[in-house]
């Protein structure tokens, strides 16, 4: 669990760190190359003083795959790559400089050991100075941006635990002091009835393990951990396949069970051994490259089509009264409430006549579909018929509330209407597209709507998501089963 979330942290670290270094050599090697230009406005040492420069950009390349690998193994020997956010300036200072001591005397040797003659000691002293001051730099931002976010309680997930003992409490301490592992203790429950815990620093029990279903239901729930001696595995066996039913990842410290979706992983904190169920099958590496991509392509998306907003934000002032966008709350990964950005499709006041039309839902179930809906404008029929309406949830991508693929988000009422197996879609980030868009859409009933969402999330991969959204191109053109 952790252990994993760190592992991809360390790796874009690490590649942030190399593509910083590479332009840090390839501005430096610039500046070197062109440096007798500087001639002209004497105010530099003559070329009696500084050499022409030698050496051919092929060599120099030659250079470059030797010192930035170099220079990552430094800053990972000086711990740079380990928990660096509980660092101070002068210990990321400290490390920094250090490694590039390091850098400095590993190319020394490597330099006589080939006996390379036309290295420019110039253009390693800027690459050297501009690597510690930039490397410097972007450690310190990390370090402000990682403390912020924890400080205004964002980016946490939300955990429950049960157990009551002294591991457990133990478990609890380690989290309030350990604000870094971005993990804020909601619940802590009892796993027996017949016994409750002493009041202690942790705080006391918030209930039993019988509410652990309400919890769930009610609440944003990211994790379970259960911290239990061996003789509670039968107390708790029942809120194991709660967790899987909805898909909410449970964490062990013991035995495995014999569970019908979930996949185990084993992990451990500060040394506890503990096994995590996942109903998600992807790596948390997979979900790291997933949530790039939705940056990335969120991003390009609103700058291009900036002008189409334009447009239809003005077409739709100008056909119907009322605002040009339509805001709703929808429920996203694991319970959490935020608010769906579209463009307002329907006549302003439409949704308090939701009852003079009940009678015509073809959906079924809690989602509410018909067609030919009167409330709808004529430009919201356009927009509806081709997802125009759909495109500013790019921004609800963009700041993470939503993905390129995945579930459709639904409303509170709705999920609030679930069965427990249904309510497992919410365990994976809500999608502008998904399997059920691309597959008839509106034409598909409800209960078959929510087992695509859920074959969708067992069969999980960056090459699934590509498919996807590559088959909605056509189904957006043609408009093939929108309302």
């Amino acid at each position: 669990m952790l252990r994993e979330k760190e592992n991809v942290i360390r790796r874009a670290i690490i590649l942030l760190d190399g593509i910083i270094l590479s332009v840090v050599f390839a501005v430096a090697y610039l500046i070197r190359s062109k440096f007798g230009e500087f001639y002209k406005v004497d105010i530099i040492p003559s070329k009696l003083v500084v050499t022409d420069f030698a050496g051919t950009l092929d060599e120099y390349l030659f250079l470059f795959a030797f010192i930035i690998p170099a220079w990552i193994l430094a800053l990972y020997f000086n711990g740079m790559y380990r928990s660096m956010r509980t660092k101070k300036a002068l210990d990321i200072l400290s490390a920094v400089i250090k490694s590039a001591f390091l850098v400095t005397f590993a190319f020394a040797v490597f330099v006589f050991i080939f006996k390379i003659k036309f290295v420019s000691r110039l253009m390693f002293g800027i690459f050297i100075v501009s690597g510690i001051s930039v490397l410097f730099l972007e450690k310190m931002t990390i370090f402000w941006v990682v403390h912020e976010i924890r400080r205004h309680g964002y980016n946490y997930r939300h955990v429950v635990v049960i157990g009551t003992g002294e591991r457990a409490i133990n478990f609890t301490e380690k989290v309030k002091k350990h604000p870094e592992w971005g993990m804020k203790i909601d619940y802590i429950l009892d796993y027996d009835l017949e016994t409750r815990m002493q009041e202690a620093q942790s705080g006391s029990a918030h209930g039993s393990v019988k509410d652990l279903e309400k919890i769930i239901k009610y609440n944003p729930v990211d994790d379970v951990i259960f911290i239990v001696p061996r003789s509670g595995l039968d107390k708790i066996k029942d809120a194991v396949y709660i967790c899987e039913t909805y898909g909410i990842k449970a964490t062990l410290a013991l035995d495995l069970f014999n569970l019908k979706i979930a996949r185990a992983k084993q992990t451990d904190i500060e040394g506890m051994p503990l096994i995590t169920f996942e109903t998600t099958i992807g790596s948390e590496w997979q979900l790291f490259i997933k949530r790039s991509m939705d940056i990335a392509v969120s991003l390009a998306g609103l700058v291009i089509l900036s002008p189409l907003f334009l447009f239809v934000i003005l077409l739709i002032k100008a056909t119907s009264p009322g605002p040009a966008f339509y805001l709703q709350r929808r429920i996203g990964l694991n319970g959490r409430p935020f608010i769906m950005y579209k463009f307002r499709t329907m006549h302003k006041g439409s949704h308090q006549r939701l009852m003079e039309f009940t009678d015509m839902n073809i959906m079924g179930g809690p989602v509410f579909k018909i067609k030919n809906d009167p409330r709808v404008t004529p430009i919201g029929k356009f927009l509806r018929k081709f997802s125009i309406d759909e495109l500013p949830q790019l921004y609800n991508v963009l700041i993470g509330h939503m993905s390129l693929v995945g579930p459709r988000p639904p409303l509170p009422k709705e999920v609030m209407q679930y069965h427990p197996w249904q309510r497992r879609r919410l365990s994976l980030r809500p999608g502008l597209t998904c399997l059920w868009q691309i597959s008839g859409r509106n034409r598909i009933n409800f209960e078959e709507w929510m087992k695509l969402d859920l074959q969708y999330i067992d069969n999980w991969s960056l090459w699934l998501d590509i498919k996807i959204l590559i088959k909605t191109v056509p189904v957006v053109l043609f408009g093939v089963g929108a309302y």
